[in-house]
Formats: structure tokens, C-alpha cells, sequence
């Protein structure tokens, strides 16, 4: 049996096809698994660019505290503990989970802290990664705190 001979043509056609090919599995496979889906934008998008302003100032005013909200996770769920020169007033606002591969997960609730913690109960959680977002009112002015975790 006779040496097969690959010219540079066919050498090339041949990459070619493989790189090709590698590229076509590459998004097949992003577009048909679950875990590379995500929703990168808002329903109220237009709406949500308006309040950027505000948002901007609302995280200037919470960095200007210099005081950290706690996360961990517990066999109740997720616990956000809150420093005590925070306690000294009652907070009014919300606390809303974002979940970036499914928007049906999402949700608000109010800002109402027991002791120093606030409590999300796990059976709200899917495992995976959440944004955090607390809206408060303190000493008058709006407080954005905003974190990504993966519970």
C-alpha cells in the first residue's frame, strides 16, 4: 500500500473544516444548554435607564456609611445581617432577588429585620447565582446595596 500524500491545499481544507466544525458545536451547544441562558435585560429596561441617576446616588450614599451587609447561607435560607448603627432607626424599603437565568424566580420583599438579620427562606432559593439588591431609606436619604452571590 502506496504513502498517502496531504499537499498544503489539502492540508489547509482540512483545518478549515475542523475549525468549522468546532465553531458549529461550539454554538449548538450554548444555544441548546440550560446553563449558558441568561436574560441580560429588564422587561421596564427604558424605565430602569431613567432611574440610573438615582440608583447612583443611592450607592454613594450607602458607600458613604462605610458599614457592610452581611450574607451567609443557613439551613433556613439565605441571612442578610445588618451592622447596628443601621438598627438605631427603622428601616423602610425592599429587598429584591434577581436570578439572571430566569426571570420567574425573581422577586421583592419588604425590608422587615428581626434583631439584626433578615431572613430569605431557602424554599424562595434555587441554587445558583442571585443579585442582591436592598433599597432603604436611612436618615432621609436613599441606600442602594447591591451584591452578586451564588447560593
Amino acid at each position: 500500500m502506496g504513502k498517502i500524500k496531504i499537499n498544503w491545499g489539502t492540508g489547509l481544507v482540512i483545518g478549515m473544516v475542523l475549525f468549522i466544525g468546532f465553531i458549529l458545536f461550539l454554538v449548538i451547544k450554548m444555544t441548546t444548554d440550560d446553563r449558558y441562558s441568561y436574560e441580560l435585560v429588564e422587561e421596564d429596561y427604558f424605565k430602569q435607564e431613567l432611574l440610573l441617576e438615582d440608583k447612583l446616588l443611592a450607592r454613594k450614599n450607602f458607600a458613604a456609611l462605610n458599614v457592610p451587609i452581611g450574607s451567609s447561607r443557613t439551613e433556613q435560607g439565605l441571612e442578610l445581617t445588618f451592622p447596628d448603627t443601621l438598627l438605631t432607626q427603622q428601616l423602610i424599603g425592599t429587598v429584591s432577588l434577581y436570578r439572571p437565568s430566569n426571570k420567574q424566580l425573581d422577586f421583592t420583599i419588604p425590608l422587615q429585620i428581626s434583631g439584626a438579620n433578615l431572613l430569605i427562606p431557602k424554599d424562595r432559593l434555587v441554587d445558583g447565582r442571585w443579585n442582591i439588591s436592598v433599597q432603604f431609606t436611612y436618615n432621609d436619604k436613599p441606600h442602594l446595596y447591591e451584591e452578586k452571590i451564588y447560593y
